[in-house]
C-alpha cells in the first residue's frame, strides 16, 4: 500500500459545496487507522485549509500555496518559500491599473485583496477565512507566499501567464489553480517539490506517494508521485501536460475516496 497520500482540494476532493463529505470522511479515517499518511496539497491558505483538516478528523500535512508553505500535523511551519519583495512590488505594477483583475496576496496569516470582490465575500463566508484590503501603492512586500490574480476569462488571464513568465524567467513558478485563477510563486515552489520534502521528513520517498488532482497546478504533483491520478473534469491543460497518467471519476461522486476504498483499504 502507498504510504502517503496526496491531494488537492477544490476540484478534487471535496464536493462542489467545498465541503468533505460524510463517505470521504469515513474513508480517510479509515486509511488513518490502517496506518496511510494523508497530505492535504492545496492553493489554498493554510488557515483555511486547517479548518478543513479539522472537520475531515484526521492529523494530516498541509502544503499549502501551491508548496510555499507546510505544516506538519500539529501546526508546526516545516518549510517556507516567499517572493522576493522587489518581484513582488513589480507584479503589482505590472497588473494593478487593469481594473478588471483581482490581485490577491497570501502571507503568513493574512489573504488581501486590492479591490472588493462580491463572489468571494459570499464565498469565503461559509467558511470563516476572512480578507483583508491593501492599497497597490504601498503594498506589503515581505512575507509573500503566493500572489494570485483572478478574473473569469482564462483567454484573457493566458495573455499575463505569458507577459508573467517572459518578464520574471526564473524568478518565480506560475501555474493556474482554476481556469480563473493565475498563481505566482517564488522560483521552483510546486506541490511536487513539497511532496518530496514531506515524504522524506517522514521517511520515505516519492516511490511510496499515490496523488490525485485535477488543476494545472497539481501537474508537478501528479509527475511526481508514483501514481498520480487526474479528475475527469481536469482542465484540457493538466490531460495533455500527463497524456499517460490515469483519469477517475468526478468530484462530485466521490471518485478518490471510491478509488482509495477500492484500491489502498484494507480488506
Amino acid at each position: 500500500m502507498y504510504k502517503i497520500i496526496a491531494s488537492d482540494l477544490d476540484g478534487t476532493l471535496l464536493m462542489p459545496d467545498h465541503k468533505i463529505a460524510p463517505y470521504t470522511r469515513d474513508v480517510l479515517q479509515r486509511l488513518h487507522n490502517d496506518g496511510a499518511y494523508f497530505v492535504f496539497a492545496t492553493g489554498r491558505h493554510h488557515i483555511d485549509v486547517a479548518n478543513i483538516r479539522t472537520n475531515v478528523g484526521i492529523p494530516a500535512f498541509m502544503i499549502t500555496s501551491n508548496g510555499a508553505r507546510g505544516h506538519d500535523a500539529d501546526d508546526n511551519l516545516v518549510f517556507s518559500h516567499n517572493i522576493e519583495p522587489t518581484v513582488v512590488a513589480k507584479l503589482i505594477k505590472m497588473v494593478k491599473d487593469d481594473e478588471t483583475i483581482t490581485i490577491h496576496i497570501y502571507r503568513e496569516n493574512d489573504w488581501l485583496l486590492n479591490r472588493s470582490d462580491e463572489n468571494l465575500i459570499k464565498y469565503y463566508q461559509k467558511f470563516g477565512f476572512r480578507f483583508t484590503y491593501f492599497d497597490p501603492v504601498s503594498p506589503p512586500l515581505e512575507d509573500i507566499a503566493k500572489m494570485f490574480f483572478t478574473r473569469r476569462n482564462h483567454d484573457y488571464l493566458i495573455s499575463y501567464e505569458k507577459a508573467i513568465i517572459d518578464k520574471f524567467s526564473g524568478q518565480v513558478s506560475v501555474a493556474f489553480s482554476t481556469p480563473f485563477s493565475l498563481e505566482v510563486m517564488a522560483a521552483g515552489v510546486s506541490k511536487g517539490e513539497a511532496l518530496k520534502v514531506v515524504a522524506e521528513l517522514q521517511g520515505y520517498s516519492l516511490d511510496d506517494c499515490i496523488a490525485f488532482g485535477d488543476g494545472m497546478n497539481d501537474v508537478e504533483m501528479l509527475s511526481a508521485a508514483k501514481k498520480g491520478l487526474i479528475m475527469e473534469t481536469a482542465h484540457a491543460r493538466v490531460k495533455a501536460a500527463l497524456p499517460n497518467n490515469e483519469v477517475i471519476g468526478s468530484h462530485v461522486d466521490e471518485a478518490v475516496a471510491c478509488y482509495l476504498e477500492k484500491y489502498l483499504l484494507k480488506v
